[in-house]
């Protein structure tokens, strides 16, 4: 059998070129801008949108990220992901290689850069590159990369179909720290695929509810009681955060008996007037049934939508506190 010839590039000029060809032939770049602090600034030509093979966040996992979106032009609730990012990388031992104050200047500028006015921004603190070995103290510096993608999303309100996960959950220190170790995740999402449902719900070891495989969940309870699971043993979604900030004026206007955050039984779950996903780009996504049983009337709840309504409505037009106005240039 004849071996295949690999080609040798010769120069940083003919890879480039050849990864040029690539995205010529892409319609529309999904990625207009990127920030690497390896080169030290933004990069507009995608084709040298790229991380270092020894970055330990790739060949090791050692490496933490988050999710804002842009919305209308605005970033919404950039300062609660960033806050969260830097809790994540403080236990996963990844020091900052910037303050706060000046990864929220480059998340900015970044998103400025990039003209898009409707997508997400994503955004990893990673221990750097170095070498390949295990520990991380062969690498000089921690690295700070982060990506706009241009990408359509809207108001969920068609309803959904979930299953159990049969995959083991994430232990609480790695599932309360958003880091790239997302192999659970994605056999979790792939198992639900495979079945014809939409995601999955992990169950904790106690019988209690979960999470989704990258989203909080929620419930209504017949007595119009909405809960959130305790966030001791998962993720702690910004977007659920502000869900329970916000879900009070239903009860203020009696639609709602209640808003709490507690432990939640597969039992009692199961038996909830209506259920739901709660993320970023949702911001609400009903769930109408679940491991092929019904809940409630198997229809979109009106509550899920009331509730969707009012961070869709904070999303579009809150207070400058939640949403920073993006300097475009």
């Amino acid at each position: 059998m004849e071996e295949s010839q690999v080609h040798v590039f010769s120069s940083a000029t003919e890879l480039v070129e050849k990864l040029h060809q690539k995205w010529s032939s892409v319609e529309k770049v999904p990625y207009p801008a990127m920030y690497s602090s390896v080169y030290g600034g933004i990069i507009l030509d995608p084709a040298l949108m790229v991380i270092p093979i020894d970055d330990h966040m790739v060949h090791r996992g050692h490496g933490v990220f988050d999710t804002a979106i842009i919305l209308d032009g605005y970033l919404y609730e950039l300062d609660g992901h960033i806050d969260r990012i830097l809790l994540s990388a403080s236990r996963a031992k990844i020091s900052s290689p910037f303050p706060k104050s000046t990864l929220r200047s480059i998340l900015i500028q970044l998103t400025s850069a990039s003209k898009c006015k409707k997508g997400t921004l994503r955004y990893w603190l990673s221990a750097g590159p170095g070498d390949f070995l295990l520990s991380p103290s062969g690498c000089p510096t921690s690295a700070f990369y982060a990506v706009v993608i241009d990408e359509e999303f809207s108001q969920c309100k068609e309803g959904v179909k979930v299953i159990t996960s049969t995959i083991p959950m994430k232990v609480p220190l790695f599932a309360t720290s958003k880091n790239v170790n997302y192999l659970p995740n994605v056999l979790s999402k792939l198992e639900a695929e495979e079945k014809g449902a939409f995601a999955s719900i992990w169950v904790d070891d106690d019988g209690y509810v979960a999470e989704g495989p990258n989203v909080n969940v929620g419930f209504v309870t017949r007595e119009k009681e909405l809960i959130l699971p305790f966030f001791d043993k998962i993720l702690s979604g910004c977007t659920a955060k502000r869900l329970l900030e916000l879900a009070p004026k239903l009860v203020e206007n009696g639609r709602l008996k209640s808003v709490t955050v507690g432990n939640i039984t597969v039992e009692e779950a199961k038996q909830a007037a209506e259920m739901m996903y709660i993320g970023s780009t949702l911001p609400v996504l009903p769930i109408i049934e679940w491991d092929e049983k019904p809940i409630g009337d198997g229809k979109v709840g009106e509550l899920t939508m009331a509730l969707s309504d009012l961070v869709w409505e904070d999303m579009v037009a809150g207070p400058e506190t939640h949403r920073i106005k993006v300097p475009y240039v």
